[in-house]
């Protein structure tokens, strides 16, 4: 990257996706023990794992109108508030309530995040390295993850309560956050889109690129007036944003049906239930997070190169074979010591290398920029809408099907999704943002002649 100042901008944005990993992670961590401190039933430990989701898919669902209405920056801003709000207030919670309240708006952080932080990326990058640049965010994630997973394990003694000391340590890395945040410029597309500021988009341009500041500038107008034209007003849910309506909710979807957030919230849990003792059980859990990293940076490397369709193929085959074999052990009882988490390491790496580093990138530039922001919040939503349900109920329908029978199901789901990627999703590597809306638009008036030929033949 030969612009510094675009590196450290993403950079310091997607510090927001360390604090989302972080915060998704870290319960893993203290759940056993919050479950012990308040002797929780069933459905009120799941309901407590699952708090932080059910906020992240209220902050998803609505994190698109502070990113129009106040802009990237500011919503991002916020966004590192109530992570500091969250880790503090969890780490000193007098009770149950209180606590739910405060994982909760950890939770909104989270899923705004994942609508502002990709955008705002995906909005100041150059086309050939978007997909890079953006993979950023979910590097930071797992990044984030991982630190999460060793903290845990080296807090495990940390006082007569180390859970409280395990949600606290979050408080560092947000306030770092909020300060940065200060730093980074307004979205140029943003700026031109919904503020119509002309001077100060094109001097963001400048500091982008000085040689393509004006034509980029240019093209950015020249879209907007283009969507303008096609529609009366910019909603989402009309036949012109069909398709990338659908591509992002299915992408979505899988992602999840995955079993990745149940795999990462209970991973200290689920080695247990194949005979590793407690701290076998959170040191594994640390190996997912490594694994996790390692192969989300083959992901970053590759998705510029070989592109998004690519990786997705390469990593749903991987996906199929190790969750068939992880319910396979569970059909046979056949634990041996490692198998099983060996088999979760590799699967861990075919996801990180693929759905990992590919989803926030693909949602962020599917949808015009007019539209860019409800776009990815709806994206955004159905990701974590699902992942609240597989946490919410993996305990229950583990603890009722079995091992096996809830793994086969993940590996399923991931033919599923072969079939939708092979057959429905599209390349977006090296092309700009705009014309990838012009080559949307481009289809759906060809589909409306063609229907108007059918009609007159």
């Amino acid at each position: 990257m030969k612009n510094g100042k675009i590196l450290f901008w993403s950079i310091t944005v997607a510090l927001g996706g360390f604090l989302f990993g972080f915060d998704t992670a870290v319960i893993s961590g203290a759940e056993q023990a919050i479950q012990e401190v308040w002797n929780l039933s069933v459905f009120e430990h799941g309901f407590t794992v699952s708090i932080a989701l059910i906020g992240t898919v209220v902050g998803a669902l609505f994190g698109g109108i502070p990113s129009d209405a106040i802009g990237r920056k500011k919503t991002l801003f916020w966004i590192g508030v109530l992570y500091l709000a969250s880790a503090i207030g969890s780490a000193i919670a007098f009770d149950w309530y209180s606590f739910l309240f405060f994982r909760f708006i950890g939770g909104l952080g989270v899923g705004a995040s994942s609508v502002a932080a990709p955008m705002y990326i995906s909005e100041i990058a150059p086309a050939k390295s978007r997909g890079k640049m953006v993979a950023m965010f979910q590097f930071n994630i797992v990044l984030g993850i991982l630190v999460a997973y060793l903290s845990n394990y080296l807090l495990k003694d940390a006082g007569q309560a180390p859970w409280r000391w395990m949600l606290g340590v979050e408080a560092f890395p947000a306030a770092i956050f909020v300060g940065l945040m200060l730093l980074v410029p307004r979205s140029p597309r943003w700026l031109v889109v919904k503020r119509r500021a002309m001077e100060e988009a094109r001097s963001v341009l400048a500091q982008i690129n000085p040689a393509t500041a004006d034509a980029e500038l240019k093209a950015i107008v020249a879209a907007d007036h283009q969507q303008q034209a096609s529609v009366t007003k910019s909603r989402l849910f009309t036949k012109q944003y069909r398709l990338p309506v659908t591509l992002a909710i299915l992408f979505a979807l899988f992602n999840q049906l995955s079993g990745i957030n149940a795999i990462i919230y209970y991973a200290p849990r689920i080695f247990e239930m194949t005979g590793l003792g407690k701290e076998s059980a959170l040191l594994s859990s640390a190996g997912i997070g490594l694994v996790n990293l390692v192969f989300t940076m083959v992901g970053l490397y590759l998705i510029d190169r070989a592109g998004r369709r690519k990786l997705m193929l390469i990593g749903s085959f991987g996906l199929i074979l190790t969750l068939g074999l992880v319910a396979q052990a569970f059909y046979a009882e056949n634990f041996n010591g490692i198998f099983v988490p060996i088999c979760l390491f590799v699967y861990i790496a075919f996801f990180a290398m693929s759905q990992g580093a590919v989803i926030w990138v693909f949602i962020s530039e599917i949808f015009p920029n007019s539209v860019r922001a409800s776009g990815q919040a709806l994206g955004s939503f159905t990701h974590w809408l699902m992942a609240a349900v597989i946490a919410f109920t993996f305990p229950y329908i583990a603890a009722t099907l079995g091992g096996g029978n809830t793994f086969m199901i993940f590996s399923l789901m991931m033919i599923l999704q072969l079939v939708f990627v092979w057959k429905m999703m599209p390349e977006t590597k090296g092309t700009s943002l705009e014309e990838i809306g012009r080559m949307e638009l481009k289809t759906v008036q060809e589909k409306k002649v063609q229907k108007v030929g059918n009609a007159v033949t």
